[in-house]
């Protein structure tokens, strides 16, 4: 799995997402946008990648499309429209781009495909800061949770991911 943490300015979504899916198709990847606002961190997409993966290989998979089912655990929810407000947006948005796929070198051209899109505007480091109040209000994670335990936020933010696995 590669990420590109970047900023986007997208001005039609459905074409965005459709040259992300024609990229992902071409280079034998998956690829996923994510709003940075909603990523805690590199280890709360291994783990909903590896999830969705998981459900994918026991057919217990609730979208048809891998990106989408990754997407659904990265947000810890089961519905697709409520997963779909961790993705980007159009207009410009701080994002994650993650690419995942069987081979680093398909995977490092992909992301080098991404770049080349007209709604990829730079590199700019997102992960290194979380928006604490919005994943808080994001994934249900009261102060009394946090003020309850020294995890991290990224910790508990995980842990919603694997619950979704124990709630099916």
């Amino acid at each position: 799995m590669k990420l590109l943490e970047c900023r986007l300015e997208i001005d039609d979504l459905d074409a965005f997402v459709a040259e992300l899916g024609n990229l992902g198709d071409r280079h034998g990847v998956t690829i996923q946008a994510f709003d940075a606002r909603y990523v805690a961190g590199r280890r709360h997409l291994e783990r909903a990648v590896e999830f969705a993966d998981r459900a994918i290989d026991r057919g217990e998979n609730v979208a048809r499309d891998r990106a989408v089912e990754i997407l659904l655990y990265a947000a810890g929810r089961r519905q697709i429209d409520c997963a779909l407000a961790m993705g980007v947006d159009e207009g410009e948005t701080q994002a994650v781009v993650l690419v995942d796929g069987d081979s680093e070198e398909n995977e490092a051209a992909a992301l080098e495909a991404v770049e080349t899109l007209d709604a990829f505007v730079d590199h700019e480091p997102t992960l290194e800061t979380q928006d604490v109040e919005t994943l808080c209000a994001f994934f249900d994670v009261p102060d009394a949770e946090r003020e309850a335990t020294d995890a991290p936020l990224s910790a508990l933010v995980c842990e919603r991911v694997a619950l979704l696995e124990v709630e099916k």
